[in-house]
């Protein structure tokens, strides 16, 4: 058999992709494309950046500060209390259950308890 295959490499694929560009086309209607094409890049830089900094903001309005894993179930309650300027102190696990819900904006009846029966 023998072997068709064209040896190009790098930049002129580019090359190449510009003139079928400009032959499909034409002269005229190149400049008008290439604008259409920086205002769909320029929406989508913005957009873009408009997520990425609701999400900083998202991140940011937690001060959580956790620098290891815990090793159990108060401690995972005292940093998450910590975190959100609630007293700890002196308060069984199911009090700080119930105002780290208060806190977050959930109710403390679907944090995790099942009451149905079988």
């Amino acid at each position: 058999m023998l072997d068709f295959s064209l040896d190009i490499i790098g930049n002129e694929w580019i090359i190449i992709a510009f003139v079928a560009i400009v032959l499909f086309l034409g002269t005229k209607r190149l400049p008008e494309a290439s604008r259409k094409i920086g205002k769909i890049m320029g929406e989508y830089n913005k957009t873009k950046n408009m997520v990425q900094n609701e999400l900083q903001k998202a991140t940011t309005s937690y001060n959580l500060s956790i620098q290891g894993p815990v090793a159990t179930e108060r401690q995972k309650l005292e940093t998450i209390a910590k975190s959100l300027g609630i007293d700890y102190i002196n308060k069984t696990d199911d009090e700080l259950k119930d105002l780290i819900a208060s806190k977050m904006g959930t109710s403390p009846s679907s944090q995790g308890t099942d009451n149905s029966t079988p």
